[in-house]
């Protein structure tokens, strides 16, 4: 049974850091092998994390370049850290062995300038050097972010190279225990924030002040890295999901959503909306939208389990042309939606009537994603409601547990 404990203890059995970074590991090196890799070079901070098992910081977020992992078949990660940070990650790193702890050699998505591209020959020469001392020179080299400095680099350097990120994708799709655990505390951290949100939002209060509450509140939990994103939307500003918050002051009976996506908590992250009224009760048509929001969710909910499909699931939700009028689903995208959480907010699968109809992704136990599904009136008021599950053996286990039947009402 879960703990929920955030903090490691001698007298109980909690994550195990430990066999969560093997499993990670084993996973990536598994993929490599299946997709005929000899090497992965991961560049995105979420497939550096799941190899390396190092903290990414908030400054080196999308700035692909600024540090990289490279994982050789048969050899343990090799980390290209930033400038002299190496002598920390051999500090707090131990996994890792301090001969494989290099420094990057860095071009700023190209904000070096005419630097550039002495800097990607510098990258792309330490690279080959690395793969021909551990003899896999002569195998293709999957990576996940190529930018035009490195297409030309590794043209002339003869580098024969290949999708990287899927298989990296594949491997994170699949959680152990103690990710699956991880989640749970994501869950209910998440949890507690909207209960404190619930007491916490009135009429009067502008939607930046709402985040900024949620913000301190989160940042206060032992382990949490990051708040990427948390959106409060009230008013006109729920329907179309603005998703995002601004000064908007909230007023009496005003629906508000809010969203946090995404906390990130030891690396892992959540998606997970709640729908508010604030200073009242919500209109018996809001309630009804609700009630037809939440259909939506728990029947695609209620299909999940291994051996079905993404295809499945999309397939309980209502086409955007027939509820809004839409001329295509694109136009719809992420109303009704699913998603994989982990190491990234997007993990595998995604689930949308845009993808899933026509490209189905089985679904796997272990697998870790959000649904979310929302309804409104335009320029008026909306709701959005959403869940954040993992797979079981037999089907399925919610780990977001404010509640969700009806409106919340505050204030």
């Amino acid at each position: 049974m879960p703990s929920f404990g955030t903090v490691g203890v001698d007298w109980m059995e909690r994550i195990n850091w430990g066999r969560l970074r093997d499993h990670r590991l084993s996973r990536a090196r598994a993929a490599m092998q299946r997709h005929g890799l000899g090497a992965l070079l991961c560049m995105y901070d979420e497939n550096i994390r799941y190899v390396s098992s190092t903290l990414t910081p908030g400054w080196c977020r999308l700035k692909p370049g600024l540090r990289y992992a490279l994982l050789i078949e048969g050899e343990e990660p090799i980390l290209y850290e930033q400038g002299d940070i190496g002598f920390q990650i051999q500090r707090h790193s131990p996994w890792i062995p301090k001969e494989n702890i290099r420094y990057s050699y860095a071009w700023v998505k190209g904000a070096a300038g005419p630097a550039s591209k002495s800097q990607v020959k510098k990258f792309t020469d330490a690279i080959r050097r690395d793969l021909q001392q551990h003899g896999a020179a002569g195998r293709p080299l999957g990576v996940d972010f190529v930018d035009i400095n490195m297409l030309t680099a590794f043209k002339e350097a003869g580098v024969e190279w290949r999708d990287g990120m899927t298989p990296l994708m594949e491997a994170r799709a699949i959680k152990g225990v103690d990710e699956q655990e991880c989640m749970r505390v994501v869950g209910a951290i998440c949890d507690a924030c909207h209960y404190e949100v619930s007491k916490f939002i009135k009429p009067g209060l502008s939607e930046n002040q709402v985040t900024a509450f949620a913000m301190e509140f989160l940042y206060n939990f032992p382990g949490v890295e990051d708040v990427e994103d948390v959106i409060v939307s009230s008013g006109p500003n729920t329907w179309p999901n603005w998703r995002t918050f601004s000064d908007r002051i909230i007023r009496p009976r005003d629906i508000v959503f809010m969203d946090l996506a995404a906390l990130t908590w030891n690396g892992y992250k959540s998606c997970y909306y709640r729908t508010y009224c604030a200073g009242g009760e919500p209109t018996q048509e809001q309630k009804d939208i609700y009630a037809q929001a939440l259909k939506w969710l728990y029947d695609a909910i209620e299909v999940v389990r291994p051996g079905v499909t993404t295809r499945d699931i999309a397939s309980k939700w209502p086409s955007a042309k027939e509820v809004w009028g839409y001329e295509e689903e694109d136009q719809a995208a992420a109303n009704l939606w699913g998603h994989g959480l982990g190491l990234a907010q997007y993990d595998l699968p995604i689930v949308s009537r845009i993808y899933s109809l026509d490209h189905p992704i089985p679904i796997e136990e272990g697998m870790s994603f959000a649904l979310e599904t929302q309804h409104g009136k335009m320029l008026q008021w909306g709701v959005r409601l959403e869940e954040m599950l993992l797979v079981t053996a037999d089907g399925y286990e919610i780990v977001s547990k404010f509640p969700i039947n009806e409106i919340t009402v505050c204030g």
